[in-house]
């Protein structure tokens, strides 16, 4: 199964965070730590989580921060939905 959300308002480093608090490692990371400008993939036994952010006009003078995240796994309906309630609330 492969779904792909996007979020704004988060940066990858804690977008990372909250993945590694759902049970996932830090398999790879391009450019060392993960920043607003880079990019993670974070796993476990039974998922995969590869992350991107990119800046994207919100009106014609504001930008934010849009993370993108494609999980890959068997049966990951419920981490996703967990995942998606942090990192709403992390957007304000």
């Amino acid at each position: 199964m492969r779904v792909e959300r996007s979020f704004r308002g988060i940066t990858v480093r804690l977008a990372v965070r909250y993945l590694e608090n759902l049970g996932g490692e830090v398999v790879e990371r391009e450019g060392g730590l993960a920043t607003p400008d880079g990019s993670a993939v974070v796993a476990d036994d039974d998922w995969e989580a590869t992350l991107t952010a990119t800046r994207v006009s919100v009106g014609p003078s504001l930008t934010l921060t849009e993370v993108r995240v494609v999980f890959e796994g068997e049966d990951i309906d419920g981490l996703v939905e967990r995942f998606a309630r942090k990192a709403v609330r992390a957007g304000g």
